[in-house]
This record gives structure tokens, sequence and C-alpha cells, in this order.
């Protein structure tokens, strides 16, 4: 069991949205992760900061945020950022999910969250992107 903390950025303009997401994936999306610390960003600045200061290892981006949308950040950050974190997009619509495939982004999250689908998906991403310590 990991005592680590992961930091995960949470971005939309809206509040409600980013609490939204919050709530559902929680304090610690499985049991083998550690717990989850979150960093709110309500701009694309706020984004570009952090992710690229090295400061978060997952971002999740709202889809359908203003004036920018998580779906153009997640590929703008994929291309320009050196060891870019994962990315989750939340998107509105099912139909969406091929525009985050377009967005290079490592999972896809569908409003209404359900909190067990949401955990498991941001523990899925973790998993497959961290190296395990090597003990012995």
């Amino acid at each position: 069991m990991s005592t680590q903390t992961t930091r995960i950025l949470v971005f939309s303009h809206r509040p409600e949205v980013r609490e939204t997401i919050i709530t559902a994936v929680g304090r610690r999306p499985a049991p083998d992760l550690g717990r989850v610390e979150y960093v709110e960003a309500a701009t694309i600045a706020d984004v570009l900061y952090e992710v690229d200061g090295g400061n978060v290892d997952l971002a999740i981006l709202d889809g359908e945020a203003q004036p920018t949308g998580g779906m153009g950040l997640s590929r703008q950050l994929k291309n320009e950022i050196t060891d870019c974190p994962p990315i989750v997009v939340a998107v509105r619509r099912k139909d969406d999910r091929w525009l985050a495939t377009w967005s290079q982004a490592d999972a896809v999250l569908v409003h209404p969250l359900d909190p067990l689908a949401a955990a498991e998906t941001v523990a899925e991403v973790l998993r497959s992107t961290t190296v395990p310590a090597v003990r012995g």
C-alpha cells in the first residue's frame, strides 16, 4: 500500500464542476494508491504553471470549460510539455469520446460522473503511469 500523496490538477472555469470531479474521484481512488491532494485551476495560465512546473501527477480537464475547453488544452499540453503527466478529460456526452481521443487524453470521464467509474478510471491511469519502487 502506497503512502505517497498524488497531486491531481482539476481544471474548469466553473467551481461547481471542479467540486463534482473532486467528489466523484475522492481522496483515495483505490486502496493500493496513496491519498490524493487536489490542485484546482480556473484558468489556462494556472494549468500551464502547474503542469509545466512538474507539480502534478495527473490532470483532469473539463472538456466544456470556457473560453478554452479541456480537449484543446489536453492536445496542447501533450504536444508542448516534455514528460506531460497523464490527462483525463471530462465530457458531457458519450458521443464526445472521439474528441477526447483527438485530444490525446489518456482517459475519458462522462458526466454525470459515476463515483465508482470515475475513481477506477483515475486509478487505472495512475497505475499505468507509475513506475513501481524496486525492492530487495
